[in-house]
């Protein structure tokens, strides 16, 4: 490493670390400040660096590399707002466990609290939703600073990804020189370990699962034919071992689309697709309360779902132990690899020679059978019938991004389990729409896979922004918008029928009245309107902005029609 001189050097000795132990992308947003930090990640040629213009913009462009990648992805900008910027995909990257490394750049102890230009406090200013703070600190050029950071670099790294991954906020103060301007500095104070090893590596000792949880567990799985295991967002690799465990006990999978489960090569005879809309039905609900629930990733979206789970015994199999429990009824969360504590549950299972049946998953699977008839019997165009569509209309390998509100609600109820292998996103941490497009615009870049945008106008307008930094990144998103005239999910709460209709339309539906025609002009992007199922599949075949215009009580009232359709057929089961 040849250091440029006193500012840039320890960077320069910090961005090598995160490289070396396995960083491939970073984001940058212009300023003078941190200008040490942006020219310094792009000069890396291991990394892949975004330039982005809006620091929101880039906080969620980094969030959606690192969701999709799974390793910490660095985002950088200069001192005062700026950084504040970024704390709303910070947030999200602590309620989600997304690894960022987030270096703001901020001004030396002497020009804070004097009126010097973009000088805010910025120590500790994300709060609790920092994993990791460091004032990292001014230091005079040498070998101990240049220690100090390559070890900060190093467990800046495995902190954001290690145990419950989260985002780690490095504050750099930077005294001039600003620019890079060489300075004699002494090279060999500034190397790190030969052989591009970190300076520091942690590795995590492999060894079996608790012997005495595990038969525990597989004791009472096996004295229980009703059971079910439930899927929700994960993101670790659980199909295979999942299936294995599920077909070892004779459980249905109900498999949130996000969890991995609903879609792809694995054994998905016993995956549930449309539990949401089948536990609607008063009838089969109150007579398919599970005697126990295994649960692996994190909570599901669906209403009736969760009640399902708050209502039944449960166990939950948590990699990270993040407490992630909203219904507070768990008796167990086990701490352990989830896919290898499922392996080892399905393996002592077949050892005890149990002989599962299959009435309890039949009575699933027939209930899940009848909501394809019933959605397709719904009159064009119909939000869950442009979303279910998709399956046919992507390719194999394709990515999906699900927008907050009533996108990641119809996918879950309404998307079809598929051989294919579509991966599903969402920022379901804090469950905003906030950087929706950003995010979907980063997973894109991370991934190279033909990525795929479901979400509704008013996220859409929200993140007006991500569209425009999706373009100038380079990034070619098909983005399926239904345009409903408002927030489409406020009309499915009591907020709506008992709100004076002039201010709810005023004030929480919130129509935008804007032609996504222009939207899309202003992106760059081609726009072609849908209306029925093949509409969108041929839509989607190329990149651009494709529009669904549906009315909003009309939404409401299809859906409650749909199940009213799948209860009707339910009674023919029996």
């Amino acid at each position: 490493m040849i250091p440029t001189n006193r500012t840039y050097a320890p960077i320069e000795a910090l961005v090598d670390e995160l490289a070396r132990c396995g960083m491939r992308h970073a984001v940058t947003s212009p300023g003078s400040r941190n200008a040490p930090i942006a020219l310094t990640l792009a000069a890396d040629e291991r990394l892949d660096v975004v330039s982005m213009i809006d620091e929101r913009a880039a906080g969620f462009m980094a969030l959606g590399m690192a969701k999709a990648s799974g390793r910490p992805v660095a985002v950088t900008c200069t001192s005062g707002t700026a950084a504040a910027n970024l704390l709303p995909a910070v947030v999200e990257a602590h309620e989600a466990r997304v690894p960022l490394i987030v270096l703001t750049a901020d001004r030396p102890p002497e020009l804070r609290e004097v009126g010097a230009g973009q000088a805010i406090d910025q120590i500790k200013l994300y709060g609790s939703a920092a994993k990791w703070f460091v004032e990292v600190g001014t230091h005079d050029p040498g070998r101990a600073t240049a220690v100090h950071h390559r070890a900060l670099g190093c467990r800046a790294y495995w902190t954001a990804c290690g145990g419950r991954p989260g985002p780690v906020h490095l504050n750099l103060p930077l005294r001039d020189p600003l620019a890079p301007e060489p300075e004699a500095l002494a090279a060999c104070d500034w190397e790190g370990r030969p052989g591009g090893r970190p300076w520091t590596e942690l590795r995590s000792a492999a060894r079996p699962e608790d012997v005495e949880d595990v038969q525990a567990l597989t004791g009472r799985i096996a004295g229980i034919e009703r059971g079910a295991i439930v899927c929700g967002p994960a993101s670790e690799d659980l199909a295979g071992p999942v299936a294995r465990l599920a077909a070892a006990a004779g459980w249905p999978i109900l498999a949130e689309p996000t969890s991995g489960l609903r879609c792809g090569a694995h054994d998905r005879s016993r995956v549930v697709a449309h539990y949401d809309v089948s536990l609607r039905v008063e009838g089969f609900a109150t007579t398919h309360v599970p005697e126990l629930v295994l649960r692996v990733g994190d909570m599901p979206t669906s209403k009736p779902l969760r009640a399902l789970v708050g209502g039944s015994p449960q166990v939950v199999l948590d990699s990270h132990a993040a407490w992630h429990e909203p219904t507070r009824t768990a008796e167990l969360i086990l701490h352990a690899d989830t896919a290898l504590a499922c392996d080892a549950l399905a393996a002592a299972l077949r050892e005890r020679g149990a002989e599962p049946g299959e009435r309890w998953v039949d009575s699933w699977r027939a209930a899940d059978a009848l909501v394809a008839p019933a959605l397709a019997a719904a009159p064009d165009p119909f939000e869950p019938k442009a979303h279910a569509a998709l399956e046919a209309g992507v390719p194999d390998g394709a990515l999906l991004w699900l927008s907050s509100s009533m996108p990641v609600r119809d996918v879950e109820a309404y998307f079809p389990q598929s051989a294919k292998q579509i991966r599903f996103l969402s920022n379901r941490g804090a469950n905003g729409i906030d950087g929706v497009v950003a995010s979907a615009a980063g997973a894109a870049l991370a991934t190279g896979a033909r990525t795929f945008l479901l979400i509704g106008e008013i996220a859409l307008l929200h993140d007006i922004g991500g569209l425009l930094a999706a373009r100038r990144a380079g990034v070619e998103l098909t983005v399926l918008c239904i345009d409903n005239g408002g927030g489409g999910i406020f009309d499915f709460l009591p907020v709506a029928a008992r709100a004076e209709p002039a201010l709810y339309e005023e004030h929480v539906a919130t129509p935008s009245g804007v032609d996504l025609a222009a939207v899309a002009r202003l992106a760059v992007m081609e726009h072609r309107v849908a209306v029925t199922p093949a509409d969108v599949r041929e839509a989607v075949r190329t990149p651009g902005l494709v529009e669904v215009r549906t009315d909003r009580a009309a939404n409401v009232r299809l859906h409650r029609e749909v199940v009213e359709r799948v209860a009707a057929a339910l009674p023919s089961l029996s």
